[in-house]
């Protein structure tokens, strides 16, 4: 078991967190166009062909929703609990990362780009904060996991 120490306030943000991206997730089909946001959630495997793309999403897409929705339900099971299970964990881990990417394409970071909390005065400085505390979380939960 390992404990998951994290307050009410946190709890409720990721309650609130998941069910805004159980939303997301469930506004795709296997086939038809990604919503930008989730694009990095459903990654192209075949970006230079656009039949094998089609072929691919339509045969995967579903696989992959099935997983995501899996995990999804197993952190809103667990969310509370001062204690997870090594596989609640690796849920955890999943979602915050699926989280962390939804954001992050939202907010436009690349991967050599550290987002900044930058202006506090900022329309989007609430979502970069949000960001910020995902990254922490995630990277804690990592560290646990490997331990």
């Amino acid at each position: 078991m390992i404990e998951i120490d994290i307050s009410g306030e946190e709890r409720e943000l990721l309650k609130n967190l998941i069910a805004q991206l159980r939303e997301l997730v469930l506004s795709t089909s296997s086939e038809g166009p990604l919503d930008p946001s989730i694009r990095r959630l459903f990654p192209a495997a075949h970006a230079e062909n656009q039949e094998l793309e089609r072929e691919y999403q339509k045969t995967m897409r579903d696989q992959l929703l099935e997983k995501r929705l899996s995990n999804l339900d197993r952190v809103e099971q667990s969310l509370f609990d001062k204690e997870l299970e090594p596989e609640a964990l690796s849920a955890w881990i999943t979602i915050i990362n699926d989280l962390r990417l939804v954001l992050g394409t939202h907010l436009d970071v690349s991967e050599e780009e550290e987002l900044s909390l930058a202006d506090p005065n900022s329309p989007d400085h609430q979502q970069r904060a949000i960001y910020h505390y995902l990254s922490h979380l995630l990277g804690e939960l990592v560290d646990v996991a490997s331990i």
